[in-house]
């Protein structure tokens, strides 16, 4: 190994350290990719660093001024619309109404609105913090486990991310250059197991515990009717926008679009119930979607100084050069892959995990698939480069969002544990666990079945 892979190396460790020092993620990586150029300047001056700085006059508007990323402030503003509009409250309500007959139903219809709020909002630990306020008081007011109730929203509010639209999803498909809408395609299956899987753990566990969970729900016929009635319009905006996506009726920015205006329209509707959108809230949604956005786009910024001091120092050729000529078994160098991301989802949050690592992955796992030129058949992954894409970013982001309810630091977590300052979040991790090992068989399954994510962006090519 050379003295500039030694420097990017040590830079990678510097990064890592500056996060753990909780510096925000965007300056963290500017700070490294500043540093790491000017420590490869072949001779320590500012004479040899100045055209590198001079890069910095269009480097930020070169990061961000990209059509496809367009999509990303107009997807978080439909989160914010949606909080702000009660969309929340009504869609956890709604799905309450659906399923809360059965035992355990409330914390089932938690589940499905964490799944829907996720897809719309694009990040697990504001989704886990939105839901938390909804749907924690209902739980406990119901007697349910804390265990149950507490482990139930940590493990939901991972939902989102697989879901489309995701944010998340947006930014690893720009980043493997991959196509958006097959993605989103890519991704529903995994999804819909995920939020079958998560149901199916609350149904098993209230039938061996039933104590963990009351026998009815205390709605009454009237609040049934009224909540179904707040339900469909939330269901009809997001299944046109998730299914237009998904079956490719329209291009993510146009659907972000319809959403934003659909979500506007029904705000200002229920306006007449004494509820909605004031102009208030609006201001606050856009106020908070400007924050949100600006930080990715630093974020994003970071991200292109990081990857210019890496791709200097030859961090992501080494590593898939040595990828490709270690001789390990293919699916031993993705598993071990797989396990790097879960511990640093401990740690990190998924988009700044995904701009971080994906970039020395995915080269390595190109050449240990059979490089640039390969056919399915010779694939070592038996796919081409175009489907590892899309099977690996799924595979990515489930097992970044498993990081957030892993202990001993799970962040989803200790978010949860916040809303319950009575609950030992000891008692947190202990109800996730039953959501972990479901995760688990999810991730196992995929690995074992590709077509899982791969069949409906086939079906629809077709």
């Amino acid at each position: 190994m050379g003295d500039r892979e030694l420097v990017g190396l040590a830079g990678l460790g510097i990064l890592f350290l500056l996060l753990v020092l909780r510096i925000p993620v965007g300056l963290a990586m500017v700070i490294t990719g500043i540093g790491g150029n000017y420590a490869l300047s072949e001779v320590a001056s500012f004479l040899r660093f100045e055209p590198y700085l001079k890069q910095f006059k269009t480097l930020f508007f070169n990061s961000v001024a990209n059509y496809d990323l367009s999509v990303v402030p107009l997807f978080i503003l439909m989160g914010y619309l949606a909080s702000e509009t009660g969309m929340s409250r009504d869609l956890f309500q709604g799905m309450r109404a659906l399923v809360g007959r059965v035992r355990g139903g409330v914390a089932m219809a938690a589940i499905t609105a964490c799944a829907g709020f996720g897809a719309v909002c694009g990040s697990s630990l504001a989704t886990a913090s939105t839901m938390g306020k909804v749907a924690l008081p209902e739980l406990r007011r119901m007697d349910y486990s804390v265990r149950l109730a507490t482990g139930t929203l940590a493990a939901g509010g991972t939902l989102g991310i697989l879901i489309p639209p995701s944010v998340a999803l947006i930014i690893y498909a720009l980043i493997v250059e991959a196509s958006i809408i097959e993605m989103f395609q890519a991704a529903m299956i995994p999804g819909l197991i995920a939020v079958a899987f998560f149901v199916g753990v609350i149904a098993l566990l209230v039938r061996i515990r039933p104590d963990l969970a009351p026998a009815l729900d205390t709605m009454t016929g009237d609040e049934r009717r009224a909540a179904l009635r707040r339900l469909w319009p939330i269901l009809a905006i997001f299944l046109g926008i998730i299914l237009g996506l998904g079956f490719g009726f329209f291009t993510p920015t146009p659907a972000a679009a319809i959403g934003v205006f659909a979500i506007l329209a029904y705000g200002l509707v229920i306006r007449s119930e004494g509820r909605g959108l004031t102009l208030p809230r609006l201001g606050t949604a856009i106020s908070e979607t400007a924050v949100t956005a600006g930080m990715i786009a630093f974020i994003l910024f970071g991200a292109e100084v990081l990857k210019g001091f890496f791709s200097r120092a030859g961090l992501p050729a080494a590593l898939a050069d040595w990828a490709g000529a270690s001789g390990y078994n293919p699916w031993v160098v993705l598993i071990a892959m797989l396990a790097i991301l879960i511990v640093l989802g401990c740690f990190m949050e998924s988009l700044a995990m995904i701009l971080v690592v994906v970039p020395f992955f995915w080269p390595a796992l190109v050449e240990i698939n059979g490089g640039d030129y390969i056919t399915a058949e010779t694939a070592a992954y038996g796919m081409s480069n175009d489907e590892l894409k899309l099977w690996f970013g799924i595979l990515a982001l489930v097992v970044v969002e498993l990081g957030l309810i892993t202990p001993p630091v799970g962040l989803n977590v200790f978010i949860i544990s916040a809303l319950a300052k009575d609950v030992p979040i000891s008692e947190t991790f202990r109800g996730v666990m039953p959501f972990f090992a479901a995760e688990i068989i999810r991730i196992a399954l995929i690995l074992a079945l590709p077509a899982l994510c791969l069949w409906l962006p086939r079906v629809m090519v077709g």
